[in-house]
């Protein structure tokens, strides 16, 4: 009896196989290890992001890829199986004999079989992460804006003043963060976008300006609830700074109040005002208390009241003898991944009071954790009664 022939129907023969059907595998001509060809397991919420080609594939060659869509970042891991998977392309030409015309019967005997191009050992595994940031401050540390920089205007020209600048490109190809991720990266960072490079501005430079805004708040008798933007940046302009400096000024240090018929209207921040001028008087080292809150209060704009409760995640107290010093230790310094940061406070303190590390671990997002899964994976809780506040050391 004659054999029936082999057509090879690729993988849409697979998907209208109806229940309790089979079909017979064969190995493809082209099979093979097709290293090219690698499974991803996506999550339905991912799979529109994925067909509509809205995800993006960043990293480093010395760092492991990561996957991000347009607001959040993906880890990709290998996941083994020890099942057979098999791969069989879709839309295969068929490599049989075609059948003589006069061989009517041939049609009726030919039989369907699945070509396997490769067999998968194991598929991608995307879990969400958080973003990858403190690359970001580092790449834009090597070259902050400073008071003794040419103008703006002439960047461009001068290669010098150009090394260690990023411009939105370099800064998605370096950093393993999705798009809105790395924007609000650079809110946090309080960067500002100068001739297509996106800049920190040196700390005391912002000071200097943020002093000259208060100044010239008092000569003009301006209420610092209700800035004009315009008559702000003309005046601060007309003082040397930068433009775009004067603007990033409001931005830095205020909220705006409304925005409308062309005029925008900005109200300082206290709390941002008081961390300024407070960081600017520790930058020296520590002080004691009393001598730095004496400082502040001088420096603090007239209404603003200078109190410890506003420098939570900038400095630490400490007491020595019958003396209280205080000295800089600033959340924003600290890096943003959980063992790193855990690290980094116990070499500061062996043992925090819970008052003291929560400031330093509340902007830690971790998808998945907790931050009470967070501390019992790098800290070790003690009381000395069940009432005491409780006590942390490195695990």
């Amino acid at each position: 009896m004659e054999e029936p022939q082999l057509v090879s129907r690729g993988a849409e023969a697979l998907l209208h196989l109806s229940p309790g059907s089979s079909i017979s595998v064969a190995y493809h001509p082209h099979f093979g290890s097709h290293d090219d060809l690698i499974f991803l397991e996506l999550d339905e919420k991912l799979l529109p992001e994925v067909l509509h080609e809205r995800v993006v594939l960043r990293g480093q060659p010395n760092e492991d890829a990561v996957l991000c869509t347009s607001s959040k970042t993906y880890s990709i891991k290998f996941v083994g199986t020890s099942n057979s998977v098999f791969l069989v392309p879709p839309n295969q030409l068929e490599y049989h004999q075609p059948p003589q015309e006069s061989d009517s019967h041939n049609h009726h005997d030919q039989k369907s079989v699945a070509s396997v191009i490769k067999v998968v050992s194991g598929s991608m595994e995307l879990v969400e992460v958080a973003p990858r940031l403190d690359k970001l401050k580092s790449l834009l540390s090597e070259n902050p804006y400073r008071c003794d920089e040419l103008e703006v205007e002439n960047l461009e020209g001068n290669h010098e003043s150009r090394i260690g600048l990023y411009n939105w490109n370099d800064l998605v190809n370096n950093i393993q963060a999705s798009d809105d991720e790395i924007r609000s990266g650079l809110r946090a960072l309080s960067a500002v976008e100068i001739n297509g490079h996106w800049r920190l501005v040196d700390e005391s430079y912002m000071c200097t300006i943020l002093r000259m805004l208060l100044h010239n708040s008092v000569l003009n008798d301006w209420s610092l609830n209700a800035l004009n933007e315009d008559e702000v940046v003309n005046i601060l302009e007309s003082d040397g700074f930068p433009r775009v400096l004067a603007k990033h000024c409001l931005h830095a240090f205020g909220e705006k109040v409304t925005d409308n018929l062309g005029s925008c209207i900005w109200k300082l921040d206290d709390q941002r005002v008081c961390v300024q001028f407070a960081r600017e008087i520790l930058r020296g080292g520590k002080k004691k208390l009393e001598s730095f809150m004496d400082e502040w209060r001088q420096k603090i704009p007239e209404g603003m009241q200078p109190a410890l409760d506003l420098l939570e995640g900038e400095v630490l107290t400490e007491r020595v003898g019958v003396e209280t010093w205080i000295h800089a230790f600033s959340v924003s310094s600290l890096p943003s991944a959980p063992a790193e940061r855990f690290f980094s406070l116990f070499r500061e303190r062996k043992k925090w009071d819970w008052k003291d590390l929560q400031p330093y671990i509340r902007d830690l997002n971790v998808p998945g954790l907790t931050s009470e899964a967070l501390l019992l994976k790098y800290t070790r809780r003690t009381q000395s009664t069940p009432d005491a506040e409780p006590v942390f050391s490195a695990r």
